[in-house]
């Protein structure tokens, strides 16, 4: 998978994902769908949901490399919790 230049700022990215995840991926969503990861190219609104991020990102990368993609979980409000160590 290539590596891409971002060409949005970080609030701009997360912006624009969550507008699309609102309006969007929202009002499709089954209650099978929590916990699921949401890959979005905000550039075109499409999605890809599945239980693994890794293969939600290879099929939307799979349709359009040059993505801008925004990770966004069902139900929860970040995609990822970061731990401390034990």
């Amino acid at each position: 998978m290539p590596a891409t230049e971002p060409r949005r700022s970080p609030e701009e990215l997360a912006r624009l994902g969550s507008e699309v995840f609102d309006h969007r991926v929202r009002p499709a969503l089954r209650p099978e769908d929590d916990g699921k990861f949401v890959a979005i190219d905000i550039g075109t609104g499409d999605y890809e949901i599945d239980d693994d991020d890794y293969a939600a990102v290879s099929r939307l990368r799979s349709r359009n490399t040059e993505a801008e993609i925004w990770l966004e979980r069902v139900g929860q409000p970040a995609a990822y919790r970061m731990r401390r160590g034990r």
